[in-house]
């Protein structure tokens, strides 16, 4: 799945995220021309659409093939493109739609809808009406683009919170892969500390958690808790953080995770150089999308397992990424036609495949499993798998909340390197990210 490779993304998130607010503060919902309900009338004249995505060349390369079958389909109807890569995306975004310049379509991501929702930048895609089909798509899926009642994005591709386990490691440590369905944190830990043991510092049970939100959002779910509610307040509460670097540090303790410092010596290497890519952890918290990537990286068979103690609706669909439209769009009815052929469209997606994801729309889905990878049609199976299992999507990350993976990484060090209490990391961490948050 190379379109689904979610970096360590840290440090830079704060100043993105700085860069978007002082631009933006130009835009504000009083400037939110919605329009009248529906999408309105297909223009029989020449239309243009500006489009703008980050990515990497294959997805650069893919999209425009999209775009060149579209335009084959509705010939009076010309997409403009513009790409960059993750780093200067944001900064460039929040210039343009300072200029009220913003482009027709924006690929958008969870960690920055709220922010141009809430200043008015975005369409209400709910206003199109039907001219943008969401049938094929699960609710939970359809929820997550939503910023209060009004929807805001529409998923470009799915993914799900795993641990990645190393089947040769296992063998070599003579342990067999565990029932990943009914499993306990207790059988994690003695699992990963038997394996550690066998490695006697070759390799390890798991790598560590505890530098991205998809570690602490799910041990929040399965504790009757949240990060953030619908309203955007920061609600999770201090003893639930505590716990969940509680047991990291246990696990770090016993040996059943690397120590502190190879920790942190992998972690600032990204996904080339992590644990589970180089053969030193039999166990990884990672993203299911991410399976292909590090398969290719490691060289090994690689299978996808759910987090311990995760069933009853305690996982959520997390969107690899988004599709919106700009609320100063002239052309809605060409911005709704576009926004559908990227999510229903079989020809759009026999291209794309799971460049951007899992396809949210579960026809288009089975439709395009027989052309998949291996290691992608076991990404596939994950999420098809996990239906029973999911329960409801988590509230959109509000407006400064981009600021968590560096602060999740800054506390995270301090308490592997006992430089703090959990019990302080917990109220530190609550407290810098409220302050984040921009109400």
């Amino acid at each position: 799945m190379s379109g689904v490779q979610f970096t360590r993304r840290a440090a830079g998130f704060m100043a993105f995220a700085a860069a978007s607010a002082l631009a933006l503060s130009a835009c504000g919902p009083s400037a939110t021309p919605q329009g009248s309900e529906g999408a309105g009338e297909l223009s029989s004249e020449p239309v243009t659409l500006t489009m703008t995505w980050w990515g990497n060349d294959t997805r650069q390369a893919n999209t425009q093939k999209i775009i060149d079958a579209f335009e084959k389909a509705h010939p009076n109807i010309n997409i403009e493109p513009s790409y960059s890569d993750w780093a200067g995306y944001w900064d460039k975004l929040a210039t343009e739609t300072a200029a009220n310049n913003t482009p027709d379509i924006i690929q958008m991501d969870a960690l920055y809808l709220s922010t141009y929702a809430d200043r008015g930048a975005l369409l209400d895609l709910s206003s199109l009406g039907d001219a943008l089909n969401t049938s094929d798509l699960p609710q939970a899926a359809v929820d997550s683009g939503k910023v209060g009642d009004s929807l805001y994005a529409v998923s470009a591709g799915l993914t799900a919170y795993s641990l990645v386990a190393n089947t040769s490691i296992f063998q070599q440590a003579g342990v067999e892969l565990p029932d990943d369905k009914t499993w306990t944190w207790k059988d994690f830990a003695e699992i990963t500390k038997k394996i550690s043991d066998s490695g006697a510092g070759k390799y390890y049970g798991a790598s560590a958690y505890g530098f991205e939100d998809g570690a602490l959002r799910m041990w929040a779910r399965q504790n009757g808790d949240q990060l953030f509610d619908k309203d955007g307040k920061v609600v999770i509460k201090q003893e639930t953080v505590k716990s969940w670097w509680d047991e990291l540090k246990k696990l770090t303790e016993t040996g059943s995770v690397a120590p502190a410092s190879t920790t942190i010596e992998k972690q600032s290497g990204g996904l080339s150089e992590s644990l589970s890519a180089t053969n030193q952890a039999a166990l990884g918290f990672w993203w299911n999308g991410q399976l292909t990537a590090l398969s290719k990286a490691s060289g090994q068979d690689l299978k996808l397992l759910r987090v311990p103690e995760s069933s009853g609706g305690k996982y959520w669909y997390k969107p690899s990424m988004f599709w919106s439209a700009s609320s100063r769009t002239q052309h809605k009815a060409e911005a709704a036609l576009f926004l559908d052929f990227l999510v229903n469209s079989q020809e759009a997606a026999d291209i794309q495949l799971t460049e951007r994801g899992v396809p949210a729309n579960e026809k288009i889905r089975t439709a395009i499993t027989p052309k998949l990878s291996e290691t992608d049609k076991a990404v596939v199976a994950f999420l098809d798998d996990l239906s029973g299992d999911v329960g409801e999507a988590e509230p959109v990350t509000p407006p400064g909340g981009s600021a968590i993976e560096a602060l999740l990484k800054k506390y995270t060090e301090q308490v592997l390197f006992d430089q703090v209490s959990t019990d302080k990391a917990a109220e530190g961490f609550i407290k810098d990210l409220s302050s984040e948050i921009q109400n």
